[in-house]
């Protein structure tokens, strides 16, 4: 409690506060009452009842969050004059939270409040860690409203007006070899979290209603978020996501803008070759690498996973060519010849080399491949499948644990939120927590606990 109270960049939201109450009744100061709720987010509670509970029975968050503490009453010996207690300020009551949080709520839909505290925090983490943001990732949660979705009869409008229907399908292959899918629908609101995916902690956040587009909500964070801070867009090489972003836009915009690698799964979209009666379920569907060129011989040929490889136009043996880097100063993936490369003999070699134009000698046929005059869902920087691309994506399971932390920790797995303003100052107030219980971990020498709510306490001197 005391990190967050501590390191939170709250002066501009007090100050606003202060001025909005000016010399309105000062029953429960505009500090104490900011404290309480965030005490509220730290300690998990649920609902404004839950915490006022809490506050009634703990003196010692009382008085942490500032207000003054309830007096106990002695009952007077009879005959024995007495003497009024003073006036005194207890446990603020239901009507005192849902003002103050209806300000909060105006307060913040016209100054974002949280949104800056959540920009300066990354900056001081930023300087904190200077490798933070080096590698971040994108992934997209379900939030609920709390409202059925069901309209009313006479109003035509469900509890909820702001949220609406999302629907998310996936897919796959069991383990007898059946295709399988499942669409899950909700009634809510999409969460949409950038992280840094090394240390686990979240980079920017937006709320959007359920049905929002997740691969365009992703670009146009990207842009907010490197426009706003450049030092992350200098600072960070690659860039995760799982398949439900697989976009040649998204990749490109990752690439040509800023030189981050972008390690998003490959969809497979292909469709064309399965409607085909001679199509064999278990095999592989290769298109050429080149299709344009004069020559329709060319053995070149590619995956939609982006593998490419080589037909031998003797043997009609399907190879995949040897990934000799990718070349950043041309946009250029580098592929070599596997037969040359392994020093054996290729009976189609004269074909092969025919058929491209070429004439490499011992070293082998040299396939060059410019991303940007390419499919740029299919061709990236690093190749999909190979040791650095499955390094890099399997840092995105950070995601999963940080949105698992917002349902458990922060309570929105079960919640009571209905409409967007209201969700958004929720959303805002976890991750500017979580930032600042981090950045208080750090500065006080716990850096190996910055993912930790709770405060470890300081050994005692002398």
């Amino acid at each position: 409690m005391s990190l967050a109270l501590d390191y939170l960049p709250d002066d501009a939201l007090m100050q606003a506060l202060e001025a909005r109450r000016a010399k309105g009744r000062d029953d429960y100061p505009v500090q104490a009452m900011w404290n309480a709720v965030i005490a509220g987010v730290v300690f998990q509670h649920p609902s404004i009842a839950s915490l006022r509970r809490e506050l009634g029975r703990n003196p010692a968050l009382m008085d942490l969050c500032g207000f003054e503490m309830l007096p106990v009453a002695k009952k007077p010996a009879v005959g024995a004059h007495v003497i009024p207690l003073e006036p005194y300020l207890g446990v603020p009551p239901d009507s005192a939270f849902s003002r103050f949080l209806a300000t909060l709520i105006k307060l913040e839909a016209v100054g974002d409040y949280t949104k800056q505290m959540l920009a300066s925090l990354r900056r001081s983490l930023s300087e904190e860690l200077p490798d933070f943001g080096r590698h971040l990732g994108f992934d997209g949660k379900t939030v609920e409203s709390h409202s059925s979705g069901q309209k009313d009869r006479a109003t035509g409008k469900t509890s909820d007006p702001d949220a609406d229907w999302g629907h998310h399908k996936t897919s796959g292959i069991d383990a007898n070899g059946k295709a399988w899918s499942k669409v899950k629908n909700w009634f809510g609101y999409g969460l949409h979290v950038i992280a840094d995916t090394h240390y686990e902690l979240p980079v920017a956040v937006v709320v959007t209603c359920a049905s929002a587009s997740q691969s365009t909500t992703l670009r146009q964070m990207i842009g907010e978020l490197f426009t706003e801070q450049p030092v992350l867009a200098e600072r960070c090489e690659d860039f995760s996501a799982d398949r439900g972003l697989d976009a040649g836009e998204t990749k490109a915009l990752l690439w040509d803008t800023y030189r981050i690698r972008p390690l998003i799964d490959t969809r497979e979209l292909w469709r064309a070759e399965k409607q085909e009666p001679d199509f064999d379920p278990l095999s592989t569907i290769t298109r050429p690498l080149f299709p344009d060129r004069a020559n329709t011989i060319d053995t070149i040929v590619h995956t939609e996973m982006g593998n490419v490889r080589c037909c031998c136009p003797q043997t009609g043996e399907v190879r995949d060519l040897v990934f000799q880097g990718f070349e950043a100063d041309r946009d250029t993936l580098k592929y070599r010849c596997p037969a040359a490369y392994v020093g054996s003999l290729c009976p189609g070699a004269e074909t092969c080399h025919a058929a491209g134009d070429v004439d490499p000698g011992a070293y082998g046929r040299i396939v060059r491949i410019k991303i940007t005059e390419q499919d740029r869902r299919i061709f990236v920087p690093t190749p999909h499948g190979g040791p650095s691309w499955h390094r890099g994506y399997n840092r995105r399971t950070a995601l999963e644990r940080i949105n698992n932390r917002i349902d458990n920790s922060f309570g929105f797995e079960h919640h009571f939120i209905r409409g967007m303003d209201k969700m958004k100052l929720r959303v805002g107030l976890a991750f500017a927590v979580m930032l600042a219980m981090a950045l208080g971990h750090i500065k006080q020498g716990r850096a190996h606990q910055m993912r930790s709510l709770v405060q470890t306490p300081r050994p005692a001197s002398g």
